[in-house]
């Protein structure tokens, strides 16, 4: 018997991005574990990642390339067929569809993993000597990340460890014990140390449990929240007036729009109490240090950008950032772009051409109504039908007969099921890859632990060989993973380490903005246009549609999924049990609803059917539909996303999920 140790990463999206130690035995993993040695992950893993294996080894896993022999409105019927088969078909069509216009092949992928390898780098180079259409990658975080960048001039921010030594800690939409497990470490050390934690969500969270207090404000309205905030630190002073003087443009503007919001108008903006208001404000104009972990579930609205931008003022207000246990965190990815090489996906091979840009968001109507139209779909490290918007739109679109559709994929997902052809991917155990994070400043190097099962490649091998079939002949596409991995950085970051160690940490100061520098042109934060931006479903907005639909649905992540990921891992779907809409008892008594029974969420777009759950994790006027489901789990073949909409943010042109009004009735 033969046992080794591997390093990896993980490639997931979350904030942790932690190093993995896998045990392999016999040539098959028996133990994904966390590395203790790791600061940021120091042992821990969440339940998903503990039983990646059980992921690698599932009976379900797709091993040899599939073809698609029905129609794409019955019941998904595949032969397996080889890879030279597919590879010709795949790129005689496409290069078909090239020839007349190659903007008419549309990319589509996003966070299945972070890497920078199997996700964009071979894949970018393809699209590139193409000249296909762009995909404007939104569906999770731009909308916040545009807030940051408006503001501090990248997405940048605090340490997660430094949060162990704060005094008080709002965690600003973010179910942190689910989703961002070792910043809860650190918040926990900080609680047993005397600090004061404020959880503000619409939703009584497991995190809200942990907290001192909950602030249960009403969808969307978080940016009226942070305006409430700075009236109160105004009227009491309590503001560092040097550190606004020294580091923030646009104070003048932004005082003058934060005074007409006192506690009483915020209040009955944010579904909650004048004194939860004045007790947030006194709370946090009067500590220090003061630390903000804020999380993208808030910017998910129609002014989701905005919100973001508020809420990361406040340590400009406060001076929080003087200190390195203060500040704010939503995203560290800016911290890594000097270090990429922005050449990695040679985006010269474009040659000059400027492909049209679709928004992965709205790919329901760009699939129905793009002119000129999409003729073919490539889907990797993504799936669509279930995780994209206004669902009923996307089935339709990728139901065209005429839409020529290959997906790269571990199992027969929602979108798989709708596919031309299936190719199967390698996972995380099986390749090499490098990522950076967004929740803390470490580049990882994940190994590969054992062989590709079956017939299964890496992306990059996958689109390495298809670049061969189109007859793409620059010698880009013949580097080797390694010497990609050796061109995603600068000189900067030593690949040698990242082999050895694991991973290599970035040189960021402990208190990285105590002295302003933040990345804007005049390194000053930028307060000017800042404002509360209403959903486009609330009763402030729209009050005869919200009289029809009187419910705000938000469609967090159920705790054990990870978006549409590990949705097909019996033992975590076994935990979740089935699809869930959690409701106030207040809300069910008024409509007959009892706990246990079959309901619908529903509005002009859709219907959605799952089991009801009254519970205290909603709050009145409130429903949460736990996500994300596939659809053909579901109960009735749909998921949440059969009612939300495709209308985008105020900034960065991201999906408005939790900016939704529904009925609820019984199914």
């Amino acid at each position: 018997m033969t046992t080794r140790t591997v390093l990896g990463a993980c490639p997931h999206d979350c904030p942790d991005t932690c190093a993995l130690q896998v045990t392999v035995e016999n040539e098959r993993v028996i133990k994904v574990q966390g590395r203790a040695e790791h600061a940021n992950t120091h042992g821990a893993l969440c339940t998903k990642v503990s039983r990646y294996a059980e992921r690698t080894y599932h009976a379900e896993r797709v091993l040899h390339p599939l073809k698609r022999v029905s129609s794409k409105t019955e019941a998904p019927a595949f032969v397996q067929v080889t890879w030279a088969e597919a590879l010709a078909d795949i790129a005689a069509r496409l290069n078909a569809i090239a020839a007349r216009d190659p903007q008419r092949i549309q990319p589509y992928s996003y966070a299945g993993t972070m890497g920078l390898l199997q996700g964009e780098a071979m894949a970018g180079r393809l699209w590139n000597a193409l000249g296909a259409a762009r995909l404007d990658r939104t569906i999770c975080a731009s909308a916040g990340g545009a807030g940051l960048a408006a503001t501090y001039g990248h997405k940048l921010g605090m340490h997660t460890r430094h949060f162990a030594g704060a005094k008080l800690i709002v965690i600003w939409g973010s179910n942190s014990i689910a989703s961002n497990l070792h910043f809860w470490t650190y918040a926990n050390q900080a609680k047993r140390d005397g600090a004061k934690l404020i959880c503000i969500d619409p939703r009584k969270t497991e995190t809200a449990d942990k907290c001192h207090q909950h602030i249960a404000v009403l969808p969307g309205t978080d940016g009226a929240l942070a305006l409430g905030v700075m009236h109160e630190l105004i009227a009491h002073g309590w503001l560092d007036q040097a550190y606004i003087d020294a580091h923030v443009d646009g104070w003048d503007e932004l005082r003058e729009k934060a005074l007409a919001w006192p506690p009483e108008r915020t209040a009955a903006v944010c579904g909650i109490t004048a004194d939860e208001v004045r007790g947030l404000a006194r709370d946090y104009g009067t500590t220090t240090p003061a630390a903000i972990r804020l999380n993208y579930g808030m910017q998910r609205v129609r002014g989701g950008g905005n919100a973001v931008r508020l809420v990361a003022l406040l340590p400009c207000l406060t001076g929080a950032w003087r200190h390195e246990s203060g500040g704010l965190l939503l995203s560290a990815s800016g911290w890594f772009a000097p270090y990429k090489n922005p050449a990695l996906e040679r985006p010269d091979l474009l040659a000059g051409r400027t492909p049209r840009m679709v928004n992965m968001s709205t790919i329901g109507d760009a699939l129905l109504q793009a002119d000129p139209p999409i003729e073919a779909i490539v889907v990797y490290n993504s799936n669509p039908v279930a995780v994209a918007p206004e669902s009923p739109k996307v089935v339709a679109g990728f139901q065209r007969e005429d839409l020529f559709t290959v997906v790269l994929e571990h199992f027969m997902t929602d979108t798989a099921d709708l596919a031309d052809y299936v190719l199967p991917a390698t996972t995380q155990l099986e390749h090499l890859d490098v990522h950076t994070s967004y929740g803390h400043t470490d580049v990882l190097m994940n190994q590969p632990a054992i062989a590709p099962l079956g017939e299964a490649k890496p992306n990059t091998q996958i689109f390495r060989e298809l670049a061969a079939a189109l007859g793409l002949t620059d010698p880009c596409f013949a580097d080797t993973d390694e010497q990609l991995a050796a061109q995603a950085f600068t000189t900067d970051i030593d690949v040698e380490l990242l082999r050895t160690q694991g991973w290599q940490p970035l040189p960021i100061a402990d208190a990285p903005f105590a002295n302003g520098g933040f990345r804007t042109p005049n390194g000053r934060a930028q307060a000017a246009g800042a404002d509360f931006v209403p959903n486009y479903e609330s009763a402030l907005t729209d009050p005869a549609l919200a009289a029809r639909y009187p419910l705000a649905m938000i469609s967090p992540p159920a705790r054990n999924f990870l978006n549409s990921s590990f949705v097909n891992v019996k033992s975590l779907r076994d935990i979740e049990r089935e699809p869930l809409i959690e409701m106030h008892a207040d809300d069910a008594a008024a409509r007959g609803l009892a706990d246990g029974a079959r309901v619908a969420a529903f509005n002009d777009r859709g219907r959605y059917v799952a089991t009801l759950k009254v519970s205290p994790r909603a709050r009145p006027g409130v429903v949460n539909g736990l996500g994300i489901w596939w659809r053909k789990l579901g109960l009735d073949g749909t998921n949440v996303n059969e009612v939300t909409h495709q209308r985008l943010t105020d900034l960065g042109e991201a999906p408005a999920f939790y900016d939704c009004l529904v009925e609820v009735e019984a199914a």
